[in-house]
């Protein structure tokens, strides 16, 4: 590896505190941006989706829980799949404990297509608390964009996408008011955060890393959290 030069504590300050202020600069960036996030207009869930949950049917009014606002993960996890998706179980993995959300009048809930029995034995395996319910006999998926009309038996999780959406009620009224996907759900969890500090960064060839830093195929160095070697 071609690393960086070594040099003295006073130089490291000084080129720290140089970086330090892009630092700030992005962060007052992220700020803005949250803001305007917040000024985003809303647009009324007309439907009246049912989904499956453990014990039975429940609606998306039924995942706020009670409380104002929702934060809904769209799963990658087809109806033709035994276990879910590796990327989305790694996002699912950084969720935090839910009761720092419901702190701030926010649910958090996670739907996928398929069956809710393989749903339940999947969360159990992997260790989650998180709601989780089916989606699957609805055109949930479809209709915002993840997934193919349902049903259809044939169809599995290559033909949908994963996503975030962020709901809020007003009475029983549910209003969406932001979506993101791709890199934009990064934001759910620390692992790309945390490696993003690293010497290394996250290792991935699409990376501006120094000559001869590690780089493997992007996407494809992720496990599930129980099949990682030793």
């Amino acid at each position: 590896m071609k690393l960086p030069p070594i040099v003295s504590r006073e130089e490291w300050q000084a080129a720290h505190e140089k970086l330090l202020e892009k630092e700030k600069a992005a962060t007052r960036a992220r700020d803005a941006l949250a803001a305007e996030r917040r000024r985003l207009p809303r647009v009324r869930i007309e439907k009246d989706y049912a989904f499956t949950g453990p014990a039975g049917k429940v609606s998306l009014l039924d995942l706020f829980e009670g409380r104002r606002q929702l934060l809904l993960y769209h799963f990658m996890f087809g109806p033709t799949r035994e276990v879910g998706c590796t990327g989305c179980s790694m996002v699912l993995d950084q969720i935090c404990p839910l009761p720092h959300l419901h702190a701030r009048d926010t649910s958090f809930a996670a739907v996928s297509r398929a069956p809710i029995a393989r749903i339940e034995a999947y969360r159990r395996r992997m260790g989650w608390d998180v709601p989780w319910v089916s989606s699957f006999g609805t055109d949930f998926s479809h209709d915002f964009g993840l997934g193919p009309r349902e049903p259809d038996p044939d169809q599995d999780q290559d033909g949908e996408m994963f996503a975030l959406s962020a709901f809020i009620r007003d009475g029983g009224e549910v209003f969406r008011t932001y979506f993101t996907q791709h890199r934009g759900v990064e934001a759910v969890g620390p692992v790309f955060t945390l490696l993003d500090l690293t010497p290394l960064g996250r290792q991935e060839d699409w990376e501006d890393s120094p000559e001869g830093y590690p780089q493997t195929e992007r996407y494809s160095w992720w496990r599930r959290h129980d099949e990682y070697g030793g």
